[in-house]
């Protein structure tokens, strides 16, 4: 058998081998490339080859967009699909006498238009993007309308980086969650679509030409050629007038927004009402280098007021979530408390507008010396002395005596801890934070399914069962008084493999008659051993799992200054880790939604007979 005759049996099976990728075809219509008003001059002689590539990328993805209005694809199927939309894309370019060559310079590789299941979070299709980022986000409210106009441009693109960052969040390693986004408003969100000229240059970035960006007014000037003077000057002030009432409407909702949340607090707490520019001249426009703290609930700023004063502007988080109720609450807490050893408020703001949205700040005192927290974690000179030691324990125990008993009904704060608690110039300590405050019946419990505070520091029969006295503010101040005494953290891994809480480790030293080994090197030769003895021991009968055998605030401070005796420490649960405890510590806390990284020691059945 020849060549001819060899060559003539396989080219049928050739034929079926190559059939498929000779008649890929691209799906997005590209012909809008040359009709699209874009401008081309950064891909001309001489020529800017980043912004250039950036145009390309905008102006490809119109396509793109389309594809995904039309198929529920964000990306192509298969890289020779990706190829010859890419080849496709060359020629238009080519009619445009833009050098063809830039396409394989700016997109290398093919294959960064494919679907790739390791692409932002596996999404693939719009159903994919519904279920990883819901049925409605802030694009759905923010880009819908016409976004020539510059602010509601500002808001589609505010809304943007929101959603990106929600993608991001859910898989840290996404590199294409943001075009994504871009995509699926231009496509999906927005009226108007991808070839819209306001809709192309806000979201997908596209430089226009000057013909472009003034196209729908030449239509509109052209339109009114022949209409009476009276009647286009007629036409003007109805749009005028359109656009200030929609302002004065807006402004009118914002107030509104405003108003009700100064309505929801109490008249005479005696907190001012500082204007948001007040703040943002104080903070420097709530400049970076102003921050000096952050928690979960909201970021703390440094600022000076015009009269000098140097104040701490606290921004709360997550308003959507919380509400104004939370907030008007606290503001009404705190400005029941008048004590040198509470943090009082100074002032509050609300605010509303369109762009920020609303935003919600408490202004305090500065307090130079940061927190408790803060202080114990400095070495050397700058450790704390025993008399400062003393004077700060005295001043929250003071504090706490005031929420107390002096205020009717009392209020518990729920969350005492080294961090919440603040040094003035003079080391004098003020307890601050009364987000999780809660007021009370005086000598009663109370009973509630929403546990509040932090791991380590709450009472075990609050954490458990959810039941909260004076006495469950005992437990966690007793826990920074041996903190204080220590230098060591409530839950302690230095000390072997396993988490120690504070508590098992003073009780063990105080039974074994080592309790001077309790105290922090510092301070071992500088106050009477003694006294520090009663510190200790007051700290460890305040922490005590059982709160019958726990004292007051009041008998604990007479403790503390020497008043009254203390008594013998009462038998304490040794450290078991029973199973049955455990259990009944993770029932108690996934009641409450929370989740616990520690397991305390003492015995379900001593926690049982509180």
């Amino acid at each position: 058998m020849d060549n001819k005759q060899v060559m003539m049996r396989l080219l049928p099976l050739l034929i079926t081998i190559f059939t498929p990728f000779a008649s890929a075809s691209c799906p997005m219509d590209l012909s809008y490339v040359q009709t699209f008003p874009w401008d081309t001059s950064t891909c001309r002689d001489p020529i800017d080859k980043e912004h250039c590539c950036q145009a390309l990328l905008s102006v490809i993805g119109i396509g793109l967009a389309q594809h995904l209005k039309e198929t529920s694809l964000f990306q192509l199927p298969d890289q020779n699909t990706s190829s010859t939309c890419l080849s496709d894309f060359k020629l238009k370019l080519s009619a445009l006498s833009i050098d063809p060559s830039l396409v394989p310079s700016c997109f290398s590789n093919p294959s960064e238009f494919v679907t790739n299941s390791s692409t932002c979070a596996g999404i693939r299709t719009i159903q994919d993007w519904k279920e990883k980022v819901g049925m409605i986000t802030p694009l759905d409210t923010s880009c819908e309308e016409d976004l020539s106009d510059q602010t509601r441009c500002s808001i589609c693109s505010d809304a943007g980086l929101k959603v990106t960052s929600q993608l991001n969040a859910i898989d840290p390693n996404a590199t294409k969650c943001f075009y994504f986004t871009v995509l699926y408003a231009t496509a999906i969100v927005n009226k108007f679509g991808p070839t819209d000229l306001g809709t192309a240059g806000c979201i997908l970035g596209m430089p226009l030409t000057a013909k472009g960006s003034s196209n729908r007014v030449l239509k509109l000037v052209f339109g009114l050629l022949g209409a009476v003077g009276g009647v286009l000057l007629g036409f003007v002030l109805i749009v005028m007038y359109r656009k200030w009432d929609k302002r004065r409407r807006e402004n009118i909702y914002h107030r509104r927004v405003e108003n009700s949340v100064r309505d929801s607090v109490l008249p005479n707490t005696g907190a001012k009402w500082f204007h948001i520019s007040e703040l943002e001249k104080a903070t420097s426009k709530f400049s970076q280098k102003n921050m000096i703290g952050q928690g979960g609930d909201g970021v703390v700023y440094k600022g000076t007021l015009s009269d000098g004063t140097v104040v701490a502007v606290k921004e709360i988080f997550d308003l959507e979530t919380k509400g104004d109720e939370e907030f008007c609450y606290e503001v009404e807490i705190i400005s029941k408390i008048k004590h040198r050893n509470l943090l009082a408020l100074r002032g509050c703001c609300v605010t509303s507008d369109n762009l920020k949205g609303k935003r919600r700040f408490l202004v305090y005192d500065f307090m130079p010396n940061g927190s408790l927290s803060y202080q114990l974690s400095l070495g050397g000179a700058n450790r704390l002395t025993w008399p400062q030691r003393k004077n700060i324990i005295l001043d929250v125990a003071k504090g706490l005596a005031y929420l107390h008993y002096e205020i009717k009904p009392p209020i518990y704060h729920r969350d005492i801890k080294a961090t919440n608690i603040l040094l003035d110039s003079k080391m004098r300590a003020k307890v601050s934070d009364f987000g999780l405050a809660k007021q009370g019946n005086e000598g009663q419990s109370h009973l509630t399914t929403r546990v509040a505070g932090t791991y380590g520091y709450l009472a075990p029969e609050y954490a458990l069962y959810g039941q909260l006295t004076e006495k469950s503010d005992v437990y966690s101040f007793g826990i920074v008084i041996l903190e204080i005494m220590s230098g060591r953290k409530v839950l302690d891994s230095t000390l072997n493999s396993s988490v120690v809480l504070i508590t098992d480790w003073a009780w063990m030293l105080a039974k074994s008659g080592n309790i001077e080994e309790i105290f922090d090197g510092p301070i071992r030769e500088e106050g009477p051993e003694k006294i520090m003895e009663r510190f200790v021991l007051v700290g460890i009968l305040c922490a005590h799992a059982m709160v019958a055998l726990r004292p007051t605030i009041a008998e604990a401070l007479k403790m503390l200054e020497g008043d009254i005796d203390i008594p013998n420490l009462p038998d304490r649960p040794v450290p078991l880790g029973h199973e049955s405890f455990q259990s009944s510590l993770l029932l108690g806390l996934q009641r409450s939604g929370r989740s616990t990284p520690y397991i305390p020691s003492y015995s379900a059945s001593i926690i049982s007979m509180v």
